[in-house]
C-alpha cells in the first residue's frame, strides 16, 4: 500500500499562509498522514521530483510578487533547463491567499499551479484563490476547498482498515512538550543576542546587536503623528548595503504586556525550561535559546500583541473548563462564525493578551506546552534604509512612523515595533536592536549620468534620502525629488538637508503641502504642473522613475499624473501614454515600492 506521507509548503509574508498550511497539516494529522509542514525556502527543493503528494500554500505580495520566504524556490521553479516531465509523479493542490483590491490577485498561486503542471505534475483540485476582500475573508474559499481536497487525497490514500478520522473533539499533542529545571540548577549565561561568529554576515537566525546612537523626533510636537528619524551603529558587523534596500528589525512585548501575561495564565517569568519536539524530525524554534526562561520566551518570542486568528480560538476552546467561553470558543473557530469573529477580532484590532482577557477561565487553564502552538512567533520589521554608507560609514538610519490609531476600543492601537523602538533612549545607556539587511526591491541607475526622479511622500521619502546621499557622494547632479507631507513647518522631514542640496546644485526639490492652502495639493498635482522638466528628464535624458509610500490612492494617482505628462508633453494617446508607462515599468525604469 503506497506509504501515507503528505508535504505542506507554504510562501508566507504576514504569518497567514503559515497559519493556514499549519492547520492543513492538522487535518493531515486526524487522517493518520505523516505530515511535514515547512516554508519553501527552507525546502531542499531538489527533493521535489521524488515527493508524490504536496499542497502548496502562497500568498502573493506587492505588485504581484512570491513572498521572501518562498523567492530562492521560486527562481529554481522557473529555470529554463527543467525538463517537462520531471514532476509526473507528483499530485499536488495550490491554494493562494490575495486580496482582489490589487491588480495581481493571488498571481503567484496562478503561475505556480500552472508551472507545476508545465512540469508534468497532477493537480487535484483547481487552484483556490482566497480573498481577504471577501466578508468572511479567505476562509469562504479555503473551507469548501480543503473539504474537497481531503475527499481526493483520500480516495488515493485511504485510512489503513481499523483506523478512524480523529474526532475535532480531540486535541492534538502539542509541537513541543515543555520540561521545567529544576530551580537550582546552574544558569548559563546567554541573551537573545549571541555574539555574531566572526564573519558571519548577519540574518535572521543570526542578527547583530546594533547599538543605538539616536532616536529623534523629526515632526512638530503640535504635529498629530510622531515619526523617528533613528540611527544604529554596525560597526564589525560586515554589513553593506546600497540605497533601496532594507533593515530587518526584530521587535519585542513591553514588560508590562509580559507581566499581564504571566499573570493572566499563573506564569512564574523566572522559571526555565527546555522544550523537546513531541515528533521525531521536528526541529527545535531556532530563535530561542536552551534553556529559556519564560520571560524570554514571553519578551522575545510570542507575538502576544498580534490580532488572533481563528485557529487561536479553536486550539483554546479545547481548553475550557467554562461552558459559556467554551461555547464561544467554538462559535469564534466555527465556518458560521467568523462574521462574528471579525468583529470581535480584526475590525477593532483586538490583541491576543486582550482576546485572553476577555477568557479568563480558560486562560489559566492552558498549559504551558502549547504555548508555542497556540500563539505565532514575532515577526521581523522590514523599514527602508534612509542613507548611505557612503555619507555615514558605519551607520544605518530609519525614518519611523510610530504606528497608534483608535478603533471602538477605549485603548488606543499601537503597532509593536515602531512603539518598541520610539521608547528606546540611547542616553539611558547602552540600548541594542537586532537587526540584519535584506536587499530592497528597488534598484538605482549604475551610470551616474542618468537622472533619477523621485516621488516620495511622507515616510516614502526614505529609500530617496539614501538614494541622493549615494548620488551626491559619487558626484551625481541629476536628482529630482518630488516630497509631500501636511504641512511645511510640521512634516517636513530632512528639510535643512534638500534645502542645503538645492543651494549646492545637487537636488531639484519640488514640494506639495497638502494642508498649507485651502485646497488640497497632493504630489501627483505638482508633478502635473511641472510635467516639462519631468517630459525632459524622460524623453531625452533617459531618466529613471522612482515611487515609494503608502499604497491607498497615491500610487494609482501618482501613474495617471506620469500618463497625463506623457499625454500632453509627448503627445500620445490615453492608450499609448498607458503602454509607454508600462513599458518603463517592465524595463525598469520606472519602480515602485509601496506598503499598506
Amino acid at each position: 500500500m503506497a506509504e501515507r506521507k503528505l508535504l505542506v509548503l507554504f510562501g508566507s509574508q504576514t504569518g497567514t499562509a503559515q497559519d493556514t498550511a499549519e492547520r492543513i497539516g492538522r487535518e493531515a494529522k486526524r487522517r493518520h498522514f505523516q505530515c511535514r509542514v515547512e516554508a519553501l525556502d527552507s525546502y531542499d527543493v531538489a527533493n521535489l521530483i521524488n515527493e508524490l503528494l504536496v499542497v502548496f500554500v502562497c500568498a502573493t505580495t506587492g505588485q504581484g510578487d512570491p513572498p521572501d520566504n518562498m523567492k530562492m524556490f521560486w527562481r529554481f521553479l522557473f529555470r529554463k533547463n527543467l525538463p517537462p516531465g520531471s514532476l509526473c509523479q507528483l499530485d499536488y493542490a495550490v491554494l493562494g491567499l490575495g486580496d482582489s483590491s490589487y491588480p495581481k490577485f493571488n498571481f503567484v498561486a496562478k503561475k505556480l499551479h500552472k508551472r507545476v503542471l508545465q512540469l508534468g505534475g497532477n493537480p487535484l483540485l483547481p487552484v483556490a484563490l482566497g480573498d481577504d476582500q471577501h466578508d468572511l475573508g479567505p476562509d469562504a474559499v479555503v473551507d469548501p476547498w480543503l473539504l474537497a481536497l481531503w475527499d481526493k487525497i483520500l480516495a488515493l490514500y485511504p485510512l489503513t482498515p481499523g483506523l478512524e478520522i480523529i474526532s475535532p473533539d480531540v486535541c492534538l499533542p502539542p509541537k513541543y512538550t515543555l520540561h521545567y529545571l529544576a530551580e537550582d540548577s546552574p544558569h548559563p549565561d546567554g541573551g537573545l543576542l549571541q555574539p555574531t561568529a566572526p564573519r558571519a554576515v548577519p540574518s535572521e537566525l543570526h542578527p547583530f546587536a546594533a547599538r543605538v546612537v539616536s532616536n529623534q523626533r523629526v515632526t512638530a510636537e503640535s504635529h498629530f503623528q510622531d515619526v523617528r528619524l533613528i540611527e544604529f551603529d554596525v560597526t564589525g558587523s560586515g554589513i553593506t548595503f546600497s540605497a533601496g534596500d532594507v533593515v530587518m528589525i526584530q521587535p519585542q512585548n513591553c514588560p508590562e504586556d509580559v507581566q499581564q501575561f504571566c499573570q493572566l495564565l499563573r506564569l512564574d517569568p523566572d522559571r526555565r525550561f527546555v522544550l523537546k519536539p513531541t515528533e521525531p524530525g521536528t526541529s527545535l524554534p531556532a530563535l530561542l535559546p536552551q534553556p529559556c526562561t519564560i520571560r524570554h520566551l514571553v519578551t522575545h518570542y510570542l507575538d502576544i500583541s498580534c490580532v488572533p486568528r481563528r485557529s487561536f480560538f479553536e486550539l483554546l476552546s479545547y481548553f475550557s473548563t467554562n461552558e459559556l467561553e467554551r461555547e464561544k470558543l467554538q462559535e469564534f473557530s466555527s465556518a458560521q462564525g467568523q462574521e462574528e469573529l471579525y468583529s470581535y477580532c480584526n475590525r477593532p484590532r483586538r490583541t491576543t493578551l486582550e482576546a485572553l482577557w476577555d477568557f479568563p477561565h480558560t486562560t489559566c487553564a492552558i498549559p504551558p506546552e502549547y504555548l508555542l502552538d497556540l500563539i505565532p512567533r514575532i515577526r521581523p520589521r522590514a523599514f527602508s534604509i534612509a542613507s548611505s554608507l557612503l555619507a555615514h560609514p558605519d551607520r544605518i538610519q530609519i525614518l519611523m512612523a510610530v504606528v497608534r490609531y483608535k478603533t471602538r476600543l477605549s485603548k488606543p492601537r499601537r503597532g509593536l515595533c515602531s512603539t518598541w523602538l520610539a521608547s528606546l533612549n540611547p542616553e539611558q545607556g547602552d540600548v541594542q536592536v537586532p537587526l540584519w539587511v535584506k536587499k530592497g526591491g528597488m534598484k538605482f541607475p549604475a551610470d551616474p549620468d542618468t537622472p533619477v526622479i523621485m516621488i516620495g511622500p511622507g515616510t516614502g521619502v526614505a529609500p530617496f534620502r539614501a538614494a541622493i546621499q549615494e548620488r551626491v557622494a559619487q558626484g551625481c547632479r541629476g536628482n529630482c525629488l518630488f516630497f509631500g507631507c501636511r504641512q511645511k513647518s510640521k512634516d517636513f522631514y530632512c528639510q535643512a538637508e534638500w534645502e542645503e542640496l538645492v543651494t549646492k546644485g545637487f537636488l531639484t526639490l519640488f514640494t506639495a503641502f497638502s494642508r498649507d492652502q485651502e485646497e488640497k495639493v497632493y504630489v501627483q498635482h505638482r508633478i502635473q504642473e511641472n510635467r516639462r522638466v519631468v517630459w525632459e528628464l524622460l524623453s531625452s535624458r533617459n531618466a529613471h522613475v522612482y515611487l515609494a509610500g503608502n499604497a491607498k490612492q497615491m500610487p494609482a494617482a501618482v501613474a495617471e499624473a506620469l500618463q497625463s505628462v506623457l499625454q500632453l508633453e509627448g503627445g500620445l494617446s490615453p492608450s499609448e501614454a498607458e503602454e509607454h508607462l508600462a513599458a518603463l515599468e517592465r524595463s525598469q525604469r520606472f519602480q515602485s515600492e509601496t506598503w499598506s
